[in-house]
């Protein structure tokens, strides 16, 4: 782990506005660097916040007021066009619904974000074969999502999200739709792509699942209530 910042958050607040004139602040001045190489899970109950916090570091929102630096860009106040470069560029995506496409190969899924990087059928596939290899899913790349376990559906999905090399990745409730012993698996598969230098940021509700991280931020009621190492917080928790 180095300490070269990739997430620089800056003051972020959002505020959501609807009709009336009436006003909901979800977040307040949030303020952390994630360096290359960290482990952090983003903690906190029902509608504390973190959810939108997790949309504005995959820059699938904005902030409404702040800056948010990801890999030495500026991203706070790009297009909508702008944005989506920025997230095939700099962020693979784990989702909770692994989000595959169930009429399309193994292969064809991990391959899709290459799609947008002009790179030809050949080169595409030869990369989503090496990263179904990596996630132990050889022999496996002609099949559909439906065919395979949910524990295999998400590593179809850490594939997908390797596949572009991203700076970072953005993990949302990678473990919602699977047993415990699954989770556990995915989990350490985490583990191993971080000790591997990946920087990981992820965001649950569940304790059992952030213990994996080594970094924790707690987000309550919009605000940032705790930041530091998860062993620590176990103690303040007791």
């Amino acid at each position: 782990m180095s300490n070269e910042p990739v997430i620089e958050l800056k003051h972020i607040g959002k505020t959501y506005f609807m009709e009336g004139g009436l006003s909901q602040e979800v977040l307040k001045d949030i303020n952390f660097t994630v360096t290359k190489g960290e482990f952090v899970a983003i903690m906190g109950p029902s509608g504390s916040g973190k959810s939108t916090l997790m949309n504005i570091l995959g820059c699938l929102d904005r902030p409404t007021v702040g800056s948010y630096i990801l890999a030495e860009q500026e991203v706070s106040h790009l297009s909508d066009n702008q944005l989506a470069e920025v997230r095939n560029k700099s962020i693979g995506f784990v989702f909770q619904n692994f989000n595959l496409l169930m009429r399309r190969t193994i292969a064809d899924n991990v391959s899709l974000p290459l799609i947008y990087r002009g790179m030809s059928d050949k080169a595409r596939r030869e990369t989503a074969l090496k990263y179904i290899d990596m996630m132990k899913l050889a022999g496996n790349q002609d099949r559909i999502p439906n065919q395979l376990s949910g524990g295999m559906q998400q590593r179809v999905a850490i594939a997908r999200a390797l596949a572009t090399e991203p700076t970072i990745i953005l993990a949302d409730e990678p473990t919602g739709n699977l047993d415990s012993t699954t989770s556990d698996e995915i989990m350490e598969l985490f583990t191993d792509l971080n000790k591997a230098g990946k920087t990981i940021v992820l965001v649950t509700h569940e304790p059992d699942v952030a213990s994996y991280a080594t970094r924790l931020i707690r987000i309550t009621d919009g605000r940032k209530e705790y930041d530091g190492l998860v062993k620590n917080y176990k103690e303040l928790s007791k």
